[in-house]
């Protein structure tokens, strides 16, 4: 298996290092431990034409940032040594998402591992934008990492084509071994609100309401407990669950109510749109989730 682990320095990207070094890997596997850094001389380019001179303050302030990226990544190697897993680590130049994903590219990566920020009242400050801009963008599954342990495991299975994709990362990939998986549908279902309907035609409405959401709710439970048998035959423990309403705030709910260690998703492929990389779901259950989440993409 071949990771490529993105590192700071920060508390964030230590707790990403610690739960690498949690993973069973098979022998001759590679983790590449990569620190992306932009120059100040760089970004402050522009600064010069202003009367700034570009001296000694700023190429030692370049020297000490490349310095702590240094030992940041030096730091994970550590960490992350063992027998029979080959460890590697390089200081990439430019902007880190887009240095993160072409390194990840190059390499042939099977997953990319990035540390999330800590909670906060904004969007990106949740999520970060290194880690929204890798995910938007990785050539392979990215695991934004929040937690110290993988499981237990909650597995979003909405019967697409991204989620069978999904699901084969935990059937196939070592480092799922023995873990529980729950298997999580969730049924979308609202009642109809009256006000909107003539007379005489809201109890129809509601009759045929009644017939689809009980149509959704057996659908959804189908998915949940076939899905639930195929990881057990693949060898691993899982249980189906069904859930009802918004799936994005269903599954973070049951993350939080459970303890779950990391929430597995699948999600459409790119559609051009940089806010749209993403599907919905995925997008807000990775702002939100208290736990660490694995995004796999359905290629278009």
């Amino acid at each position: 298996m071949r990771i490529l682990l993105a590192v700071d320095g920060s508390a964030c990207s230590d707790r990403a290092t610690e739960l690498v070094s949690t993973f069973a890997l098979p022998d001759d596997s590679l983790i590449r431990v990569v620190g992306a850094r932009q120059r100040h001389l760089d970004v402050m380019s522009l600064a010069w034409a202003n009367g700034i001179d570009p001296g000694v303050d700023v190429e030692s302030e370049d020297e000490t940032d490349a310095r702590h990226m240094r030992e940041a990544v030096e730091r994970a190697e550590r960490t992350l040594g063992r027998p029979g897993i080959a460890v590697e680590g390089f200081l990439l130049r430019g902007r880190a998402a887009s240095a993160i994903v072409d390194e990840a590219g190059g390499m042939e990566a099977d997953l990319i591992v990035v540390g999330s920020r800590g909670h906060g009242t904004i969007a990106t400050m949740l999520l970060g934008s290194t880690a929204a801009e890798v995910v938007d963008h990785a050539p392979c599954p990215v695991l934004v990492a929040r937690g110290a342990t993988l499981g237990p495991i909650a597995f979003a299975d909405d019967g697409s084509t991204s989620a069978r994709c999904a699901e084969t990362l935990l059937t196939d990939w070592p480092i799922f071994a023995g873990q529980h998986v729950s298997v999580v549908t969730v049924a979308e279902v609202a009642v109809p609100v009256a006000a909107a309907f003539t007379p005489g035609l809201y109890d129809q409405v509601l009759d045929s309401y009644t017939r689809s959401t009980d149509e959704a709710r057996e659908s959804v439970r189908h998915e949940a407990n076939t899905a639930a048998g195929r990881l057990a035959i693949g060898g691993l423990l899982s249980d189906p669950v069904m859930l009802e309403g918004d799936p994005a705030a269903e599954l973070v709910r049951f993350a939080t109510e459970r303890r779950v260690g990391t929430i597995v998703l699948g999600t459409r492929g790119h559609t051009g749109l940089a806010r749209l990389l993403l599907g919905s779901v995925a997008r807000n259950v990775l702002i939100h989730a208290p736990c660490s989440v694995l995004i796999t993409r359905e290629r278009g």
